[in-house]
């Protein structure tokens, strides 16, 4: 549960401070309340806030509004991020429009209307938190890149050299893409440099998993709402085309949208226009969208899942993935990069692959593709007994070369166990070296075993762990895993 906002409230009559207060306490936000600017400035270099609700008049001067503009100035300032809402009194328009020039986010009227009040702040601190969550992952973004020396993007097959010609032509346009390959074969990371390639690259990349958003709250995360929309809409919501507003939103798992909300998306994707629910205002938005998924839209078009008009929007061009065993010359570069990353979050820096290993990854089908990859370094991290990774450290993959033998590309993943609910699932084997992870990694590690015995099928995975979909789509979400 996300924690309440908490709101800095600054005015100098205290029957105004407490009305405020209740009002926001019963839509479960937090505030603290002072008199005076220099109460308020005291207070924000103590503690962080969401939003600011500031008067513009206080006791020395109760007309022109210059010490509400002083103080708008001194949040601003300690504050850049701090979204500031100035209260005026009836008529005062210009003060209110002066102090949006000078860096208010927004404005309301003595006396005031709660839901205009209400709804202001909701929006202003949704809008906060978003432009947190942007500044966090370009933070992020750029330590990854500072830490791995170069962009974790190996393409040096002969099978990936027509996906390279065409991402260079496509990136930089406004074309609409559509990502099509197998399971684990990297389309979340085709669409990423997409985006880092193209003209919107300053702006915000949003992913969606389809797959885990619930039908009934579909436009709601993907278009916003108004507050009062529905029984649990406390405050205003931004969508997510809105988040990505100007930059890319990439659909992962496109084929599991809802046939009853296609015609939603198509609307937007042809006018550029939505409403949030519950408004019956119009917004714009100039987004460029990146699809992907690993099923056969054509025939989900044919047998009526998928409306073809729809599809005609989203493949303006179709950039279709190889499967790991069409890039042979990738597999080795690749291992050396997951093990690079793996060794450092593990602390096993002095790490490396030996010459056995890498002629068993070599030889290995990878039917779970990149993914599957990924996941056998990682257990090899973790599971090695000394600095060279031999071929005994890879689990079934080495097993299988030393035995002389090639696993099937087609079968289906091996099953340990039934699942106990009878249900005929398998159940996951719990991957050897958990002993000294934190749960948070002790659980990453699970899924990404269940992901691998599964190939990469979620449905079958979230089965294997005990979880619904939704719930195993929310854990790759938290952990930043491919669910493709």
């Amino acid at each position: 549960m996300p924690t309440p906002a908490r709101i800095l409230i600054a005015d100098d009559q205290p029957d105004v401070l407490e009305a405020l207060r209740l009002l926001l306490k019963s839509e479960g936000l937090a505030s603290a309340v002072v008199r005076h600017p220099r109460e308020a400035l005291e207070r924000l270099k103590q503690e962080p806030f969401e939003a600011a609700l500031i008067d513009l008049n206080y006791t020395r001067d109760t007309t022109s509004g210059e010490e509400g503009l002083a103080l708008l100035a001194e949040l601003r300032r300690l504050a850049p991020e701090l979204p500031v809402v100035v209260m005026t009194a009836w008529g005062s328009i210009d003060l209110a429009v002066r102090a949006m020039r000078e860096g208010a986010a927004d404005f309301v009227e003595k006396p005031w209307d709660n839901t205009r009040l209400l709804s202001i702040l909701g929006t202003q601190i949704e809008l906060s938190r978003t432009r947190r969550h942007a500044s966090r992952l370009e933070v992020e973004n750029k330590l990854l890149k500072e830490a791995d020396g170069a962009e974790p993007f190996i393409a040096e097959s002969a099978a990936m050299q027509p996906v390279l010609a065409l991402l260079d032509r496509v990136a930089p346009s406004d074309a609409n893409v559509l990502i099509l390959g197998e399971n684990g074969t990297g389309k979340s990371l085709i669409a990423r440099e997409l985006h880092r390639r193209s003209r919107r690259a300053g702006k915000s990349l949003v992913k969606v998993n389809m797959g885990g958003i619930a039908e009934t709250i579909f436009e709601s995360e993907m278009f916003g709402h108004v507050r009062g929309a529905f029984t649990d809409a406390k405050a205003d919501r931004i969508g997510r085309f809105e988040l990505a507003d100007g930059g890319t939103l990439f659909l992962d798992e496109i084929a599991n949208i809802p046939p009853s909300q296609q015609p939603k998306l198509l609307r937007v994707l042809e006018d550029g226009e939505l409403e949030r629910v519950g408004s019956s205002r119009t917004l714009r938005v100039d987004v460029r969208l990146v699809s992907a998924t690993n099923a056969e839209l054509g025939a989900e078009v044919a047998a009526g899942r998928f409306r073809k008009d729809l599809l005609y929007r989203l493949n303006t061009v179709e950039l279709t993935l190889p499967p790991l065993r069409e890039r042979r010359e990738d597999i080795a570069p690749m291992a050396r990069d997951f093990l690079r990353r793996a060794a450092r979050r593990y602390r096993r820096d002095s790490l490396h692959l030996s010459s056995g290993a890498i002629r068993a990854l070599e030889r290995h089908p990878w039917p779970g593709n990149v993914r599957e990859l990924g996941h056998v370094i990682e257990r090899a991290v973790l599971l090695a007994r000394s600095d060279a990774i031999d071929a005994a450290d890879l689990g079934d993959v080495g097993a299988a070369a030393a035995a002389g033998t090639v696993p099937s590309t087609t079968s289906a993943p091996s099953t340990a166990a039934t699942s106990p609910a009878g249900n005929g699932a398998s159940a996951a084997t719990p991957p050897a070296g958990l002993a000294g992870m934190t749960l948070e990694q002790a659980e990453q590690a699970l899924i990404r075993n269940a992901l691998d015995q599964c190939q990469g099928n979620i449905q079958r995975a979230a089965e294997v762990l005990g979880l619904s979909r939704g719930a195993l789509y929310r854990r790759l979400e938290k952990y930043g895993l491919d669910g493709e």
